[in-house]
């Protein structure tokens, strides 16, 4: 018999599942996904991926059974639609799915938490989250021959290209439209990673100057990047519109929800209005929504409308800064926990529960070692948590007693947050 393994599983519908093994590993990934959809009850096609902490926590295909680890964490994703590049970072496949054969059993949940939203159909945003790999598009027909030359004189007798300023524009060109699809501000390591894939891809442009070979086309991507914004401002983007100085806001508590704020986290932060839409037909569909929220059966209702509001809501929160009363009263969907987690991901494309859990999974050690020095009279209230998870083999249980570490640590009552 083999040492007993204990996974964490993340369903398509977003939720958890402990999967025991008491005998061990299966031999094979093929044999772990019978068992997995044995213990889960599912049926259907599926592929498992794993987390792996080489890539900053990313989940990534299974193809051996060496990358699984006793209470490692595990992906189910259902093989009815190819996965977009956010689930392959960090989400949860959720997502409106096709009706299934009868003899299939039905693996979508009531709950939509981390719904998918950037790949729904409804979605009124084109944007996903930033790629591990940067693909460098395809060029204009002739920058792509003189390119394709310059490769291979490169390969032949390692001669670089200087690139002519009609070749440069065209490459910049395509490369900011490709990033634009991404995110609208971009750091420099995003930058950086561009300018290695072009390199990587046409090597006859690499950079003598530059260490890494990139440098030169590095702060080219900016400059071009920063004008591309300039000219989007000047044609009335709200995107980048609302971030420049004509439009900083003069009061302190505005002022922190908008200038700047894409810059650092979000994604979609000021979208346009979908094309054949107005303020008033948005405004008339928010009308609507109001009575679906009454409805027992209306969550669908509610959550394609919330998904087509989202660019006038967007709108209305960085324009007018509304207090929480008064967006209550006009959203009442956007706080339920499905709605809130859907609105997270427009934002930033990130889930919002998958990517705290992981994060919490990150620091947990470090959270720990922090109880266990803390004294005084938090201190003699940490020893508790701190000897409960010392025994916790359970992942979820190991998380609820953090958290409930935090609360303690910070002054607070875990039983004010965390209720069954």
């Amino acid at each position: 018999m083999g040492t007993p393994v204990i996974l964490k599983i993340i369903l398509p519908d977003g939720t958890p599942q402990r999967l025991t093994f008491p005998n061990g590993l299966p031999s094979s990934v093929d044999n772990l996904m019978i068992e997995v959809q044995e213990q889960c009850g599912l049926h259907g096609d599926f592929r498992l991926q794993f987390m792996a902490t080489l890539f900053d926590y990313e989940f990534l295909n299974l193809t051996t059974m060496s990358e699984v680890e006793n209470k490692g964490t595990l992906r189910l994703i259902h093989m009815s639609r190819p996965s977009t590049s956010q689930d392959e970072r960090f989400g949860v496949e959720m997502g409106p799915q096709s009706p299934q054969s009868p003899g299939h059993s039905s693996v979508r949940s009531t709950s939509t938490v981390d719904t998918d939203v950037m790949s729904s159909p409804e979605s009124r945003s084109s944007r996903s989250s930033w790629p591990a790999v940067f693909k460098v598009p395809e060029f204009t027909y002739d920058a792509e021959i003189k390119l394709q030359r310059g490769n291979s004189a490169f390969q032949t007798n390692g001669t670089l290209l200087f690139p002519d300023p009609k070749l440069k524009s065209s490459i910049l060109q395509g490369l900011v439209q490709e990033i634009v699809q991404y995110k609208m501000y971009v750091n420099d390591r995003e930058i950086e990673q561009v300018a290695k894939s072009l390199i990587q891809k046409h090597p006859c442009l690499a950079d003598k100057a530059s260490p890494n070979g990139c440098g030169g086309w590095k702060n080219s991507l900016k400059y071009k990047m920063s004008n591309y914004r300039s000219d989007l401002r000047r044609l009335g983007c709200p995107e980048v519109t609302v971030n420049s100085l004509q439009n900083k806001p003069t009061d302190r508590r505005t002022a922190a929800f908008g200038v700047n704020r894409p810059k650092r986290a979000e994604v979609n932060f000021c979208p346009q209005y979908p094309s054949a839409e107005t303020e008033t037909s948005m405004e008339s569909l928010r009308a609507s929504l109001l009575l679906d929220v009454k409805r027992r059966n209306g969550q669908e209702d509610v959550r394609v409308k919330m998904d087509r509001t989202f660019a006038h809501r967007r709108h209305e929160v960085v324009r007018d800064a509304p207090s929480v009363d008064t967006l209550m009263a006009r959203w009442p969907a956007l706080f339920d926990v499905r709605e809130i987690n859907a609105e997270f991901k427009r934002i930033t494309t990130m889930p919002l529960q998958s990517k705290v859990l992981s994060q919490l999974d990150v620091y947990s050690g470090d959270l720990s070692r922090l109880f266990e020095r803390r004294g005084g009279q938090l201190g003699e209230r940490l020893k508790g948590i701190v000897a409960e998870l010392a025994h916790c083999d359970d992942v979820d249980a190991g998380r609820e007693c953090i958290i409930k570490g935090l609360c303690i640590y910070l002054n607070e009552a875990p039983e004010n947050l965390i209720r069954e």
